[in-house]
C-alpha cells in the first residue's frame, strides 16, 4: 500500500517542503528570505503536480514545530492543519532542531533566535534559548554545529566545527520531518521563548 507524506518547515527564512511517496523524496527549498513561508502551500501543490498526484493522495501531513520565527512558524502550522482538516488525514509535528540534527554528522543544531540569542539542541543540551557566549561555554569544542544560528554567530562559536555558509546541512530539510513521521508529536509550535507580541503586552500591563 502506497504511503504519501507531505512535510514542511517554515520556522526559518529557508522554507522547505517535501513530498515522500513510499520513501521516494520530492523536495524544494525556497531561497532564504523573509515571508518565504507564505508560499509553502504553492510549493506543496507544485510537488504534487510533479509527482502526478492529487491532494487526496496525501496520507499524512508533518509540520516543523520550530522554534523559529513566530509569524513563519504559525503560517506553516496553520497551513498544514488546514490541509489535513480538509483532507481528513492526520497531522503531526517534528521540532526543527530535531530535523537539523538528522543531517549527516551533525551534533549540534542552532537556529537564529534574533535579539542576540540562539535556539539550541544537541551536544548534551535539551532544547533551549541562550546567548552565543553562553552556548560556547556549555558545549564541548569541536562539535559539528549547523543551522542559521551557527552561521550568524560563527565568530563567537569558533571552537565548534561549522560547515561553510552554503552547506546544505544548515537547511532544516523537510525530508527529515517525513522520515520521522512515525514519531511525530502534536502540531503545536515550540517557542522556547515568549513571542514578541506577548512580551509587549506584558510590558504594557506592567506600566
Amino acid at each position: 500500500m502506497r504511503l504519501v507524506i507531505l512535510a514542511l518547515d517554515t520556522a526559518t527564512d529557508v522554507t522547505t517542503v517535501c513530498l515522500a511517496v513510499d520513501g521516494e523524496v520530492h523536495e524544494v527549498a525556497a531561497e532564504p528570505r523573509r515571508h518565504a513561508a507564505q508560499g509553502v502551500l504553492v510549493d506543496a501543490a507544485a510537488l504534487l503536480d510533479r509527482a502526478g498526484l492529487a491532494p487526496a493522495a496525501i496520507d499524512q501531513v508533518v509540520v516543523g514545530t520550530g522554534p523559529g520565527g513566530y509569524t513563519g512558524l504559525r503560517i506553516g502550522i496553520a497551513g498544514g492543519r488546514g490541509l489535513a482538516a480538509a483532507l481528513g488525514i492526520p497531522i503531526g509535528g517534528i521540532s526543527t532542531l530535531h530535523a537539523l540534527l538528522c543531517g549527516d554528522g551533525v551534533e549540534l543544531a542552532l537556529i537564529d533566535a534574533r535579539r542576540g540569542q540562539i535556539f539550541a539542541a544537541g551536544g548534551g543540551l535539551a532544547p533551549r534559548v541562550l546567548a552565543p557566549v553562553e552556548l560556547a561555554a556549555l558545549v564541548e569544542p569541536g562539535l559539528t554545529a549547523v543551522g542559521d544560528g551557527a552561521v550568524r554567530y560563527r565568530d563567537v562559536l569558533s571552537a565548534l566545527a561549522i560547515p561553510p555558509d552554503d552547506s546544505p546541512l544548515h537547511v532544516p530539510w523537510a525530508r527529515h520531518h517525513a522520515a520521522l513521521a512515525a514519531t511525530a508529536g502534536p502540531a503545536e509550535p515550540l517557542y522556547l521563548r515568549a513571542p514578541d507580541i506577548d512580551r509587549r503586552v506584558l510590558a504594557g500591563a506592567a506600566r
